[in-house]
């Protein structure tokens, strides 16, 4: 794989824009990535994913590098119906089109961001990869006092013109002071046996709101790895929302610092797996500093050997006093050939503070459905009827109707 990596990486710049100082430090994340090769379950992070077996297993020997350079018509049914939207299409790897159409235009930013740091590069090896052969990087900007008027969808979608291949992808955001996001992720694949990995990073300035919902929900076959890191000032607040349903593998990561007073950060989703998808989120809400707070709520359904994954860490250093984190997951398991692990944890340093997390797996309880059935049901209406109850317990979570609509319909929880 070593010199399919320095072939495909020497490729990456007969055409490119990036500097010679990004060049060289690209080189650096390249030769980190070689060094310490994709992630295994030998780290503690990757023991009940280990993304390494599973590209080896699923895809092979892949390509690192994607030719962006041709561009790619935009089918129309991609697009979410029945939701006026701003839109920033990615067609495999390639951004085709961004579109602000109902902003103000002076309120936003979009910058070729070729800047790269390595703020981030002990969080594993994926993500020096991805700073190595990411080839565009945009930077978007929402001004102060400046919130949205309507959604921003990035599509991420992939056609069948690519296979074996790596794309990586990479958005940086900052909300100034007082602004507002609201964000949606949609995966849409009809590609096969690609690897997809993705980094995002938000820096939330004082009173700054973002709400950010992902959705994968088509059924394909590639494998996909996403990185979110957000940065909260002073009585920020993000709201996450996953659903996790579509891809092969699929494992999101989480990370939000707490660096404000009153800073908050919510994370919700739902894994909704069968034909051996295997899914994982892991998230980690570091509290560091006083009169913070975060909830975490994920909730699992998995048939015919699916396997789902929650890893949750909550911390909490000596100065974050008056800190008030909650954590659950639970997941209902439809037969005896699924497998759910959790891994909560809490780490705490200071001593006025309101923590509690939670996990607990098992079957629907047969009692509420014979209850149901007794009210004329079926036994299938009644077991639909329990799993779409357990599920709508997240949906509700969502705090803008609009998007909280949308999402019941995609995931089949409308009533």
């Amino acid at each position: 794989m070593e010199e399919q990596l320095k072939n495909d990486f020497e490729k990456s710049f007969k055409n490119s824009n990036f500097s010679s100082k990004s060049i060289s430090l690209k080189k650096e994340f390249l030769n980190k990535f070689i060094k310490d090769g994709l992630p295994n379950k030998s780290l503690e992070n990757w023991k009940f994913s280990d993304i390494n077996q599973i590209i080896k297993k699923e895809i092979g020997d892949l390509s690192f590098y994607n030719d962006i350079s041709t561009p790619n018509k935009i089918d129309s049914a991609i697009y979410l119906n029945g939701l006026e939207q701003n839109s920033i299409v990615f067609i495999n790897g390639r951004a085709e089109k961004i579109d602000f159409q109902f902003e103000e235009k002076n309120k936003i930013e979009i910058l070729d961001d070729f800047e790269l740091n390595n703020n981030y590069s002990e969080i594993n090896s994926l993500i020096d990869l991805n700073s190595a052969f990411v080839e565009k990087s945009f930077k978007i900007l929402i001004k102060e006092n400046y919130s949205l008027k309507k959604p921003l969808v990035i599509y991420h979608y992939t056609n069948k013109k690519i296979k074996s291949k790596n794309i990586n992808l990479r958005l940086n955001f900052i909300l100034e002071k007082n602004s507002s996001l609201k964000l949606i992720d949609v995966l849409n694949d009809i590609s096969e046996k690609n690897f997809i990995n993705t980094f995002y990073s938000f820096k939330l300035n004082q009173d700054a709101i973002l709400k950010n919902y992902k959705i994968d929900n088509k059924n394909n076959n590639n494998i996909k790895y996403s990185f979110t890191n957000i940065e909260h000032e002073k009585n920020s607040l993000s709201e996450t929302f996953i659903v996790s349903s579509g891809s092969n593998f699929n494992k999101n990561e989480i990370n939000c610092n707490l660096n404000g007073k009153y800073a908050s950060a919510f994370i919700n989703g739902i894994f909704s797996l069968n034909k051996k998808k295997h899914h994982e989120i892991r998230t980690s809400v570091n509290h560091l500093t006083e009169l913070t707070k975060s909830y975490q709520l994920i909730k699992s359904v998995l048939e015919n050997e699916a396997r789902a994954v929650y890893q949750g860490k909550i911390y909490v250093n000596s100065e974050a006093q008056k800190t008030d984190g909650y954590q659950l997951s639970k997941a209902v398991l439809l037969d005896e050939t699924t497998e759910f692990n959790a891994k909560p944890e809490l780490e705490i340093y200071a001593d006025d503070v309101k923590c509690s997390h939670g996990s607990a797996s098992g079957s629907l309880n047969e009692n509420s459905i014979f209850y149901l059935m007794s009210r004329g049901l079926n036994y299938k209406e009644a077991k639909e009827l329990l799993i779409k109850g357990f599920l709508l317990d997240v949906v509700e979570k969502i705090t803008d109707s609009e998007i909280k609509n949308l999402i019941k319909n995609i995931v089949g929880l409308k009533e």
